[in-house]
């Protein structure tokens, strides 16, 4: 089995290259593969077995005035990585968001949930699930993940870790929930799923259980040795922002037990794994 990761410098993406270390793998950057470039997608897929496409235009504010750029990558760029990975006969893992639904539910989406983004970005996402799932149905995994950190790239853990060194105290809302997901986990999961006899389809690749980014921010200075009690409550209006965020972002996992698969473990669980190995660090 020949692999291809695309956006292989990203967060997740560095993950997957380690979560397949030992197959035969191509890891593209953005600088290597332009995904808008559908004759290049076309070049670079040839000969590969399994496409995982984990490149996205993830700047969800700035997307709503750059909702253009947005889609070039996340539709279109899906699209193409679909067209050619049926020209291939290969297999797709189209890595999706929680930003596709409207975050208005108050128990977990099920992965059969009709979308329904309310920003460019939930938008543009929505649409790359739609063209993969159009040019290569047969063959495509969906995965819609949520709340990622992990030990390469920015997040909001990293984030509460580097103001916990500068500000006795930080404010974090507690009315919006999910399920805080280590890209390690969630590479684990796409190997898993990948190795597996599963149909194709829409599957959500976030970590059990959920909790609000309060709650997540609290757990990060547990983890680190720091009083949580530093980190305070308050509510979204304190953090007025261009791209509306989903108050409720807490993804169902049915199609992984249909699947004969284990979802994904509890998101504290894999956070104190996080620290324990050195992807999350206070120093």
């Amino acid at each position: 089995m020949k692999y291809l990761i695309v956006g292989s410098g990203g967060m997740l993406g560095t993950d997957l290259t380690t979560a397949l270390a030992g197959r035969e793998v191509t890891a593209l950057t953005r600088s290597d593969l332009d995904v808008t470039d559908a004759s290049a997608v076309l070049a670079a897929v040839a000969g590969h077995d399994v496409v995982i496409n984990a490149a996205a235009y993830t700047k969800v504010d700035d997307a709503e005035s750059n909702e253009d750029a947005a889609y070039a990558v996340n539709a279109t760029g899906a699209g193409n990585l679909a067209a050619a990975a049926a020209a291939a006969g290969a297999w797709l893992v189209q890595v999706s968001t929680d930003y596709v639904f409207d975050g208005s539910a108050t128990t977990p989406y099920a992965e059969d949930t009709a979308v329904n983004p309310v920003s460019a970005y939930g938008r543009t996402k929505a649409e790359g699930e739609r063209l993969a799932l159009e040019a290569n149905g047969d063959r495509t995994y969906v995965v819609r993940t949520a709340w990622l950190y992990g030990q390469h790239g920015g997040n909001f853990a990293k984030t509460m870790l580097a103001l916990s060194a500068k500000l006795d105290e930080v404010s974090v809302v507690t009315d919006q929930v999910g399920q805080p997901t280590w890209t390690h986990d969630l590479a684990e999961q796409i190997v898993a799923l990948l190795d597996s006899d599963a149909p194709a389809g829409i599957y959500h690749g976030t970590a059990s259980e959920q909790g609000s980014w309060f709650d997540f921010a609290a757990a990060v200075f547990a983890g680190a040795g720091l009083d949580p009690a530093r980190v305070k409550p308050t509510d979204s209006s304190q953090f007025v922002r261009p791209a509306p965020r989903p108050a409720y972002s807490v993804l169902g996992h049915d199609a992984w037990t249909r699947a004969g698969l284990a979802p994904m473990r509890d998101w504290r669980v894999a956070l104190t794994e996080a620290f324990a190995t050195g992807a999350l660090s206070a120093s």
